[in-house]
């Protein structure tokens, strides 16, 4: 077994079952075209933490940039957990399908 892999699988079981134990889960099964927009909206927040640095509201500790990255991370770990989605393995294939790809991916940007 792949340490990485395990640690990814490990976040996406961890940020499902919290997600669940609070309630999020009742509704079987789960909207996917919600979550995605829940998705979207943290992407959206993460656009604003970059327009207007500061410290985050809830973590103060770390950046808002810094909270919203890591709340984009635990929607997509909580939708492949829970839509038990082989998210480790597909990063793996794609990191190595995007390896070989050429500079720029043959794009001017």
């Amino acid at each position: 077994m792949n340490v990485t892999k395990d640690i990814i699988r490990w976040l996406c079981l961890g940020c499902y079952h919290n997600s669940r134990d609070h309630g999020f889960w009742t509704d079987l099964p789960r909207n996917k075209g919600e979550q995605v927009a829940l998705i979207h909206s943290e992407v959206s927040e993460l656009l604003e933490g970059i327009r207007k640095p500061g410290p985050d509201s809830h973590c103060p500790e770390f950046t808002s940039e810094e909270i919203e990255l890591a709340d984009i991370c635990i929607r997509v770990f909580d939708y492949a957990g829970g839509h038990e989605l082989r998210l480790a393995e597909a990063l793996e294939a794609k990191m190595k399908f995007n390896a070989g790809r050429p500079y720029l991916h043959g794009k001017m940007f």
